[in-house]
């Protein structure tokens, strides 16, 4: 599996920089791309107050996610849950490129969605944990996180479900001429989907604003690409498409691929498909201990290589903007804060069970809910 990983050329990637003013300018792995005249250049520029932010944030997503994983474990949060750690640098360049005029569509794994479009850490636990302070009211869980007033449309429970309701998105922005873009993403098992390419076609059709966006952990549940792709470069799959490949262990080569993407889709072009390749620690969900289908010593190895959060603490090292110790402070108040967002998770109250139906039905409820026995359905 290693030799796989390899032959792909997953490494971590190699900055240069030139210094100009504030801002440095680093170089890293080329972009791919299909049917396009013109790719963005491998360089971008960022300040030390850039990179700091970005290290803050997807050093926040990896404990909020670590901090899951236990939750989990000591049974207080229940269901179905898929973590987010090693993918990290993903939805912090997305969101360096975009404003919250530009909608994000996403599959179940979506903890880090959620706080990237405005939601505290507090409150997401609070869904996690089945609490009123959730975004659901804590009726949803992990798979169902949401924030209309940010555009962020969830956390869809359902395997590529959410790419039609992206392409509906990209619809709107388009009908309602707001220039917003629709960031459509959803993992490298749900690109064999056959409602990716229908909505795909009538996206191209009516040249929508839409980022198809496959996350490419290299593993769909427990299946490698290899095995359950016939054709693995996800970023030419739209075939009448055109394609962006980006290295989506670097945050940095994120928010210059997306800035890119948008602006395409901006300057009324139509969809583009957008492959970044990426890797996720823990298993699939965490039903799945992630070791059956491939080693331990290949996951340590991305870890040791690849790692977002490493590579932007090495890059910022080497720039002399923070030595060690002081990253390491960074990281231990983002510990207290998620810390102390599960206490307050924890002393927030659970949604009575004469709410359960809220939501549901319009106006008003019928007069019996029927649930698991007589005494406890719902008269009305």
């Amino acid at each position: 599996m290693l030799s796989r990983l390899v032959s792909k050329a997953i490494r971590a990637p190699a900055y240069r920089n030139v210094r100009f003013m504030s801002a440095t300018t680093f170089e890293f792995t080329p972009f791919k791309g299909f049917k396009l005249e013109e790719l963005p250049e491998n360089k971008a520029e960022a300040t030390k107050e850039e990179c700091m932010g970005y290290f803050r944030t997807m050093s926040k997503y990896r404990r909020f996610e670590i901090t899951a994983d236990t939750l989990y474990k000591q049974r207080l949060i229940r269901g179905f849950c898929h973590l987010y750690d090693g993918q990290e640098a993903i939805i912090t360049g997305v969101e360096a490129a975009l404003t919250y005029t530009d909608s994000i569509i996403t599959s179940y794994r979506c903890h880090a969605h959620q706080m990237s479009r405005g939601d505290t850490a507090a409150n997401t636990f609070g869904e996690l944990l089945g609490r009123d302070i959730g975004c659901s009211r804590g009726k949803g869980g992990s798979m169902h996180m949401y924030n209309k007033e940010n555009n962020f449309y969830g956390g869809n429970g359902i395997v590529g479900a959410q790419v039609p309701l992206g392409a509906g998105l990209a619809f709107a922005h388009k009908y309602n001429g707001d220039g917003g873009v629709s960031v459509t993403m959803y993992g490298d098992g749900a690109a064999n989907q056959g409602q990716v390419f229908e909505a795909a076609n009538m996206a191209a059709l009516w040249k929508l604003p839409c980022i198809f966006v496959c996350e490419n952990n290299q593993y769909g549940m427990g299946t490698s690409v290899e095995r359950h792709a016939a054709n693995s470069n996800f970023y030419t799959r739209g075939s009448y498409i055109p394609g962006l490949w980006i290295d989506g262990m670097d945050v940095l080569a994120v928010k210059k691929g997306f800035e890119f993407a948008s602006q395409w889709c901006r300057d009324g072009n139509g969809p583009l498909f957008v492959e970044c390749q990426t890797y996720r620690y823990h298993g699939h969900s965490m039903s799945d201990p992630g070791v059956s289908y491939r080693t331990r010593e290949e996951v340590q190895s991305v870890r040791k290589g690849r790692d977002c959060i490493e590579n932007m603490r090495n890059l910022i090292i080497d720039q002399g903007w923070a030595d060690a110790a002081e990253l390491k402070a960074i990281e231990k108040e983002i510990r207290k804060e998620i810390d102390e967002a599960v206490k307050i998770a924890k002393a927030a109250t659970e949604l009575p069970a004469d709410h359960l139906t809220d939501d549901i039905y319009y106006n008003e409820r019928p007069k019996f809910i029927r649930l698991i026995d007589e005494q406890t359905s719902l008269h009305n």
